[in-house]
């Protein structure tokens, strides 16, 4: 038994053994790259799909339902594969995600007629919904809180980076090559990520492993809650909503951030390109810092809960002042505030998804993570939508960059009100 214990603390978890505890960093830069392959794979057909427009003959309309293609099964699925995966484990729902998505994504080079490319988004979105439940299980189980930080904030950096080198490196292939062979070459060259995955990550058992014995509740953090006790629970709406605010901000820079460069300041495509790409990378690297000074917090003896909830408060208010740019004419405070707010967000976004894994129990967390990845992506949707209508209605960004800080608003209310320790849900009746 003493043999078993330095497992145990090799990784501060039961179960985790001394050969996966070995691996656990490795693995979590992988799950990195995962999400970086499967951004890719969001990306590519925004910048194909002018030449496939052109050569089929599509209208806007055609053209905006094979984008949100995607969408439609990525988020309606995000909940059923975090079932999945706490049923079944990581290893395995995920690499029968990522044959699929990158099967159909490389399939897509054989398309051609609307109907097979909208079934193909289809495939990548079912696909990809396994990504973020699992990924998040896969660090619940195999971190304690001290390092949980850091490895969510790693894992994370990847939705920065995949957009950041996916959209040139598939602009470069559709130039050279044409958009068949960038479907080809970007689906299968992803196999490659196959390899590690399977040498690394033997399986993911740990949820049935018993708490070793002298340690009377070691097994919390393994147990599972009902669907209905975590839709109950005041913690979880909280989550919901702050998640839904933090993403709708995401989601604007993602879809209208470069239109506002360009219409705003009269930005070219590279001076656009510039400064997106520094408002996403420093997003990346505040995400990853953040991580490790919550972890740092903690592991000095403060209160996680409360570290990554004022982590994640300070996130959002920084947020928050990109609206000082719709108070503003001067293009120097509405460009700075344009790229520092979503830098500032940086400090949520490892600590947002790890509050959500401290105050659940572990053997329900991709169930959970379903559920707040499908409040993200509803934000995806609604987000782009409502920004450009506002912009139709009232001829600027004016009204768009006010409604992003009242949700922002919202979201720290929802931190500050709602995500607490004592409505997080019991394992118990």
């Amino acid at each position: 038994m003493a043999e078993r214990g330095s497992d145990d603390r090799s990784s501060g978890l039961p179960g985790v053994t001394e050969p996966a505890a070995r691996m656990r960093w490795p693995v979590v830069i992988l799950l990195s790259f995962g999400m970086i392959i499967a951004y890719f794979d969001r990306v590519n057909l925004s910048v194909a799909l002018p030449g496939i427009a052109g050569e089929f003959g599509w209208t806007e309309t055609q053209q905006g339902l094979a984008m949100s293609a995607i969408f439609w099964t990525y988020t309606a699925f995000q909940i059923p594969s975090g079932i999945l995966v706490d049923r079944f484990g990581v290893r395995l729902p995920y690499l029968l995600g990522f044959l699929l998505w990158s099967i159909a994504s490389a399939t897509t080079a054989l398309t051609s007629t609307l109907l097979t490319l909208c079934l193909l988004r289809l495939l990548v979105g079912l696909g990809e919904s396994v990504v973020t439940p699992a990924s998040m299980r896969y660090i619940r189980l195999h971190f304690a809180e001290r390092e949980r930080g850091l490895a969510v904030g790693l894992y994370m950096t990847g939705t920065k980076i995949g957009p950041a080198i996916g959209l040139p490196l598939c602009a470069y292939l559709v130039a050279a090559l044409g958009w068949r062979w960038m479907f080809l070459i970007i689906g299968l060259v992803s196999f490659i990520w196959l390899g590690p995955w399977l040498a690394w990550v033997k399986k993911d058992d740990i949820a049935a492993i018993p708490p070793p014995a002298g340690q009377p509740g070691a097994g919390e953090s393994v147990r599972r809650v009902p669907a209905g006790r975590i839709l109950k629970s005041p913690m979880m709406w909280g989550v919901i909503l702050g998640t839904y605010c933090y993403m709708y901000f995401v989601y604007y820079c993602m879809t209208w951030m470069p239109s506002y460069f360009k219409k705003v300041h009269g930005m070219s495509i590279k001076e656009m390109g510039w400064y997106g790409g520094v408002a996403f990378g420093g997003m990346a690297a505040v995400a990853a810092l953040a991580g490790w000074a919550a972890d740092w917090f903690i592991g000095r003896g403060f209160d996680a809960v409360s570290v990554r909830r004022w982590f994640t408060i300070a996130g959002f208010f920084l947020a928050a002042t990109q609206t000082v740019g719709a108070f503003s004419r001067s293009p120097g405070v509405m460009l700075f505030f344009a790229v520092f707010s979503l830098c500032g967000l940086g400090l949520a976004t490892a600590n947002y998804w790890a509050l959500t894994q401290t105050l659940i129990p572990g053997g329900s967390i991709a169930m959970v993570v379903g559920i707040q990845n499908t409040a993200a992506n509803v934000a995806g949707i609604t987000s782009p939508w409502v920004t450009g209508w506002l912009i139709d209605t009232t001829g600027s960004f004016d009204m768009p960059i006010k409604l992003i800080g009242f949700w922002l608003v919202v979201g720290i209310a929802s931190y500050a009100v709602l995500v607490r320790r004592r409505y997080a849900p019991a394992t118990a009746a």
